[in-house]
């Protein structure tokens, strides 16, 4: 048996409790205020110049989600101890590889979502940024992927803006 000297233990307990007391810590990494218990995602607009019919929806769900599966805050309709806002502000596809014959062989979807991030607890944290993701695929007719791409896509941009917000990354 491991014995731990009393001058560690009362130098070591008191350390972790005022630690554990400031901050909640979670295993995905992020560290929010202690009282912090609610956010408010509101619904992101389609701003973007190619608007896809339930981009808007996809994306503002999969944030919610990102938030609900990584934290213990509870996402609330009404003012919130944080709120997230924002838009969609562009949606498009580019050539990224051009065959002999003109044709792109591959071809790259880039989606970029403007967010407001507002800590109404610790105001310093607060941000206003956007975030810019993309996926490549082969050839340049996107309808069959279309929707898996998405998905990856949104997976990626909320957690660009979960870490940016709770994990000052």
């Amino acid at each position: 048996m491991i014995k731990i000297s009393k001058k560690f233990f009362w130098v070591i307990l008191p350390l972790t409790l005022f630690c554990q007391s400031c901050w909640l810590y979670s295993f995905s990494g992020a560290s929010i205020p202690a009282n912090m218990k609610t956010v408010n995602v509101v619904f992101f607009e389609n701003n973007a110049p190619i608007v896809i019919p339930n981009l808007s929806q996809q994306f503002t769900e999969a944030l919610k989600n990102r938030i609900r599966n990584q934290s213990s805050l509870n996402v609330v309709r009404n003012e919130g101890d944080a709120i997230f806002e924002g838009r969609i502000t562009d949606y498009n596809f580019k050539p990224v590889a051009i065959t002999a014959n003109e044709s792109a062989e591959r071809t790259r979807l880039t989606i970029t979502v403007s967010v407001k991030y507002t800590n109404n607890l610790v105001p310093e944290m607060s941000f206003e940024q956007s975030f810019s993701r993309f996926r490549e695929f082969a050839g340049s007719n996107i309808a069959s992927q279309e929707q898996s791409l998405i998905q990856e896509i949104n997976r990626e941009l909320t957690e660009d803006i979960f870490n940016r917000a709770f994990a000052n990354w």
